[in-house]
């Protein structure tokens, strides 16, 4: 199918994007790396009156460090920041996720906040920036707002973005010390939405104790799926393998992921299971030899 007719403006500033926005709300859509928005657009599952194209704003093409932040511009590729220095030695976490994404040719299109906006419970970004605690910054008639990804992503394909809103940057804070991160996941073929990925954080104390955890799921739910009761099983204690097994059976038991062409529920939590005592072991790992660049 090819797309319904619409109307294309390019706007070379955020001003002229926000005006645009504001005349034309839910009749509007915004095209940056378009690899979500293309396949909706030829299936006419999107229609809009007015496609604004933001390519050409180039205050939003950033990806940079700033008071130990890192901040994505609303059209940073998603190849930028798998080849940044600074995202693979101080936000490994993402830089590890990044190239799960489709393919080379996708991630030279796509972007970072384009991804999260379009929120595919699916999709590697959800997760991390749900994991990492990222703070989304969204441009609006009113002026600017942060919220974290928990008041962002409401269900499938649904966010707290208002019609005349845009994500203009994605903000993830920096690493604690004794931090180790690990994202794994379990796709069908390279390239392809995996059946289940996890994000997992893990931070030690002075006594090898785990001070924090947080274990993040994609492709099981309707949002990104924290497990937050099985983290809080690692919590004040020295982890050990047995531990591992158990928060891992707790993540799957807290879980509800659906059956469809791809899998059958129970195996989705077998993927739980293997999934999350193995990268918690990575991330134990890394935590135990971690500077985080400090």
């Amino acid at each position: 199918m090819k797309p319904a007719p619409f109307d294309y403006a390019a706007p070379e500033s955020l001003d002229e994007v926000m005006s645009l926005l504001e005349q034309y709300g839910d009749a509007a859509k915004v095209l940056a790396g378009g690899q979500s928005l293309g396949p909706l657009l030829n299936m006419r599952m999107a229609s809009p009156e007015l496609l604004i194209d933001i390519n050409r704003v180039n205050e939003l093409a950033y990806v940079r460090q700033a008071n130990d932040h890192l901040e994505i511009g609303a059209t940073a590729r998603q190849r930028a920041v798998e080849r940044s220095l600074v995202v693979s030695q101080r936000w490994p976490l993402l830089a590890e996720a990044v190239p799960y994404i489709g393919h080379v040719t996708i991630r030279n299109r796509g972007t970072i906040c384009g991804s999260i906006a379009h929120a595919d419970p699916a999709s590697e970004l959800t997760a991390v920036a749900t994991a990492l605690d990222a703070e989304l910054i969204i441009a609006g008639p009113e002026g600017e707002r942060s919220v974290n990804p928990e008041e962002f992503f409401f269900t499938y394909l649904t966010t707290s973005l208002l019609a005349e809103e845009l994500l203009t940057e994605v903000r993830f804070p920096p690493l604690r010390p004794r931090t180790g991160q690990a994202w794994l996941e379990f796709a069908r073929r390279h390239g392809d939405y995996a059946l289940v990925g996890v994000a997992t954080v893990l931070t030690l104390g002075e006594k090898d104790e785990c001070t924090s955890t947080r274990l993040v799921y994609s492709g099981i739910d309707s949002v990104p799926f924290n497990a937050q009761e099985a983290s809080d099983l690692l919590v004040g204690v020295q982890p050990t393998e047995e531990l591992f097994a158990s928060v891992a059976e707790g993540a799957a038991a807290e879980s509800s992921p659906g059956s469809d062409v791809h899998a059958s529920s129970e195996y989705r939590r077998h993927l739980i299971r293997v999934l999350t005592q193995r990268a918690l072991r990575q991330a134990l790992d890394r935590a135990g030899s971690a500077d985080n660049g400090t």
